[in-house]
């Protein structure tokens, strides 16, 4: 692209903002269009806002100067426009799409009211106003259930028990996070929760959400076995948010595609972020979108040969309780296939469990729970794919050194 075009950019979230910022630093001009009234934030730490640890000021986001506030409605391909809720045009020569993710809202009954809104007491935990909502609501007592016992799901639970309410946690698989963690460091999970006041059940469907004059009392299992309930939370994941895509023509599968060039099927349209599906791989995590954006952000620049060949993230958990930080790390394959090897060591005293995934001589994944100084080091070896240098011992040194994080 030449230095004079026009740079649009659609969603002001993590992977947006990262963007702007990355193109204003190398002398691009770039328009940035949010729709939330808030000052751009970092999602990720919603949790902590709902805890009461961080104010909604502490998570905002330096955002770029050019930053307008603005529902987009449609894009015209062809004149190369975006329209916008009040009627503005904005005209563009090349347009980023990080539109994000929206909540996954389960199909249960009695989930909506008439008017297709939620029920007073349940909430969605993705923006800034659902937290804020959230926190308004919370008080110590108060009994929430939180359905989803994937991160989103956890953060929510332990935020809210910190808080005084009386949580119950109901995740249908039969452990919580089992998207990242095994077994033993899901259990460990557990165990933090439980000991924080948080009733959890697993392998446990919620189906019906019981309401009295339009507000939340109770959600009924499919058991039958009904809790009582003053506050609801989703916490049941996330899909990409692609209905301008779709509705532009665009070719969407799970998410918005884009090749190496996080170019779409239009050439002068790209995509970044939660809302991206690149080389069959819809990432909904923040390394990934911040990788995407500064690879999208030099090749807009200039550099013609900038690529973004996928990522190889590492989920990383805090979860601050009365007594002191849990921290959990988890990369890869945490689960052996026949033939891998394994190691494996826990100390049930101090509360940490770490464990390393090997095959044919290459570190493929791993869990570590509490006292983190080694997942640094893992990590870089896990990032590097290389070969290690021998079985046992210096992978035994990368479990027990403090390789710094």
């Amino acid at each position: 692209m030449t230095s004079n075009e026009r740079v649009v950019v659609i969603g002001s979230g993590l992977a947006g903002v990262r963007l702007a910022r990355r193109l204003g630093e190398l002398g691009t001009p770039v328009t940035l269009i949010g729709e939330e009234e808030h000052r751009p934030y970092n999602r990720v730490l919603l949790a902590e806002v709902l805890a009461g640890r961080y104010s909604p000021e502490v998570i905002a986001l330096p955002a770029p100067a050019e930053l307008t506030r603005a529902r987009v409605t449609g894009i015209d391909r062809a004149a190369r426009t975006v329209g916008c809720a009040d009627g503005s045009v904005i005209a563009y020569d090349r347009l980023v799409l990080a539109t994000g993710s929206n909540p996954v809202l389960p199909p249960l009954r009695g989930l909506f009211t008439e008017d297709h809104e939620l029920p007073e007491g349940v909430h969605a935990f993705r923006t800034l106003d659902d937290c804020l909502g959230l926190a308004e609501a919370v008080r110590p007592g108060v009994r929430a259930v939180v359905i989803g016992g994937g991160l989103l799901g956890v953060s929510a639970a332990r935020a809210l028990a910190v808080r005084g309410a009386q949580v119950v946690l109901a995740q249908q698989s039969e452990r919580l996070m089992e998207r990242q963690l095994d077994p033993a460091a899901s259990k460990l999970v557990r165990r933090h929760l439980t000991d924080l006041g948080v009733e959890v059940h697993t392998e446990c469907r919620v189906r019906d959400v019981r309401c009295v004059g339009g507000a939340v009392r109770s959600v009924e299992m499919a058991d039958g076995y009904a809790l009582d309930a003053d506050l609801v939370v989703l916490a049941c994941g996330v899909h990409p948010r692609v209905g301008l895509a779709q509705a532009a023509g665009l070719d969407v599968a799970k998410g918005v595609v884009v090749d190496d060039e996080l170019r779409t099927s239009d050439p002068y349209i790209h995509a970044i972020g939660d809302c991206v599906q690149h080389a069959g791989t819809v990432y909904g995590l923040a390394t990934p979108a911040l990788e995407q954006a500064d690879a999208l952000a030099a090749l807009l620049a200039g550099d013609t040969g900038s690529r973004y060949t996928g990522t190889r993230s590492l989920t990383r958990l805090t979860l601050t309780g009365p007594d002191s930080p849990f921290d959990l790390a988890a990369f890869g394959e945490t689960e052996a296939l026949p033939g891998d090897d394994v190691v494996q060591l826990t100390d049930a005293t101090r509360g940490t469990y770490r464990k390393v995934v090997v095959r044919e001589d290459r570190l493929v994944g791993g869990v570590l729970v509490g006292e983190l100084g080694t997942v640094g080091a893992l990590a870089r070896a896990w990032e590097g794919a290389e070969p290690l240098p021998s079985a046992g011992g210096p992978l035994l040194h990368l479990l027990t050194n403090d390789g710094g994080s």
